[in-house]
Order: C-alpha cells, then sequence, then structure tokens
C-alpha cells in the first residue's frame, strides 16, 4: 500500500494530521488537472470544491486502488462538472442576447413556453424600464440615466441584476423542461 493511500485510510478513522498531510501531498496535483481540465481562472475554486467532494464522500473509500487515482478522478468530474455547467450558462447568456434582439426587432418570440413579455413581467419596474430601454430599445446607459433620472451606476447595477434574473428565470423554466420527461417515464403505467 503506498504511503498516499495509508494516509488516507488513517484519516478515513479521524486522524486530522493525516488528512491534512494527504491534502498537501495532493494539492499539486489536484490544482494542475483542475487549471487543465477545468478553468485556469478558477483552478483554485475547483481544487476546493474537489477536496469538499472527496471529504464528503471520504467514508466511501475502500482503498482497493491507490488514494491518489481515487482523487483525480474526483477532480476530473469536478472539472466536467464545471465545465458543462459553464457550457450552460454561456448558451442561456445567449438566449437572453438572442431575445432581446428579436424583441428590439419587432417579435416576440415563444421561449420554451414563456414568451418575453412575460420575462420581462417578472422583472420590478426599475429594472424593466433600465433593461428595455439599454437592451431592446438600444439607448446608451447615460441616456437612459437621463430618461429615468437616476446615476449611470444605477442603470449599470439596475441592468446587470435584470440579466441575472431573466437568466434565472429561463434556467429554471429548462430545468422544469428537462425534469419533465423523466416525471413521465416514472409513472405507472395506467
Amino acid at each position: 500500500m503506498d504511503q498516499l493511500t495509508s494516509l488516507l485510510l488513517a484519516a478515513q478513522a479521524g486522524d486530522q494530521d493525516a488528512l491534512e498531510r494527504f491534502v498537501t501531498a495532493t494539492q499539486h496535483d489536484v490544482m494542475a488537472l483542475c487549471r487543465y481540465l477545468g478553468d485556469r481562472d478558477n483552478a483554485e475554486d475547483l481544487a476546493q470544491e474537489v477536496y469538499e467532494r472527496a471529504f464528503a464522500s471520504l467514508h466511501r473509500f475502500r482503498a482497493t486502488g491507490p488514494a491518489r487515482h481515487w482523487l483525480l478522478t474526483i477532480t476530473r468530474r469536478t472539472c466536467a462538472d464545471a465545465t458543462r455547467s459553464r457550457s450552460r450558462r454561456r448558451k442561456t447568456e445567449q438566449r437572453v442576447v438572442n431575445l432581446a434582439r428579436d424583441v428590439s426587432e419587432g417579435c416576440v418570440p415563444a421561449c420554451d413556453g414563456l414568451v418575453i413579455e412575460e420575462l420581462l413581467h417578472e422583472l420590478d419596474d426599475d429594472r424593466r424600464a433600465a433593461f428595455v430601454l439599454t437592451q431592446l430599445t438600444g439607448l446608451r446607459y447615460d441616456e437612459a440615466a437621463d430618461i429615468l433620472g437616476v446615476p449611470i451606476g444605477t442603470i449599470r447595477s439596475r441592468v446587470a441584476r435584470a440579466r441575472d434574473q431573466l437568466l434565472q428565470t429561463l434556467h429554471a423554466a429548462e430545468t422544469t423542461d428537462q425534469q419533465e420527461p423523466e416525471r413521465l417515464r416514472q409513472r405507472p403505467p395506467s
């Protein structure tokens, strides 16, 4: 049995010092994998998530293979999850941009059962006004600030918060749409 596996088994038994030595001995490999498989800019956050997942599943480690392989498998999966999440977020953000463009061109497209007008009415009045003026009518932020009688920083903040809220609403709609077929498959036949 290699030294890392021995340390991990000791950590599993409650030895805090062994856990700290395991982390110290493996952090270089974990960081390298996070940097190259995940997101270079967020490698430290990914590495932290790797160790959180590893600690949470420490009780399942059975030493059927080297501890290093076990940890690097968790690292690979964590990086893959982060990459998928980033990709979904970019797609959702692009949908908001496309919806804003379509509405500004006079189209009101359906979006997975939601209409852009319904999405906009989810926003509070201040955010909706800032978003519509800047994103849908194409006014500059300073022009929107003059029209609404607020500082330009307030417009920037309201638009950013409106985008975040729209993205969350779209993401929630996508999640519901993806879960619906699963629920239908789980229902017993009548």
